[in-house]
């Protein structure tokens, strides 16, 4: 049997040392995710009529349906770029893992 969760992911600026980028995800937990995976990468993108390519730190997250508005708030607010990534979509899960998602 599935059950639903909420996959949100952002990104941050390649400038942070990964304990900046741990503070942000306390936040991100405090506000209501069950989990925070956090890796680097690499972002090719347009910005300002011009081609991109910058590392940058990649967020995903994992957030229950009564948490996700405060979580998404909370990045909005404290996120240091001016346009940031904020995508979040549902998936299907285990329905164990979703209780665990959903407790948090």
């Amino acid at each position: 049997m599935s059950a639903e969760i909420y996959l949100v992911q952002t990104t941050l600026p390649p400038s942070w040392l990964e304990a900046e980028v741990g503070a942000f995800s306390q936040l991100i937990l405090e506000a209501g995710a069950a989990c925070v995976h956090h890796s680097s990468t690499r972002s090719t993108y347009k910005w300002e009529g011009k081609i991109q390519s910058t590392k940058e730190w990649e967020l995903q997250l994992k957030v229950g349906f009564k948490k996700l508005a405060d979580v998404l708030s909370m990045i909005q607010e404290n996120h240091p770029y001016d346009i940031p990534q904020i995508i979040h979509y549902p998936v299907e899960t285990n329905a164990q893992y979703a209780d665990w998602v959903n407790s948090a």
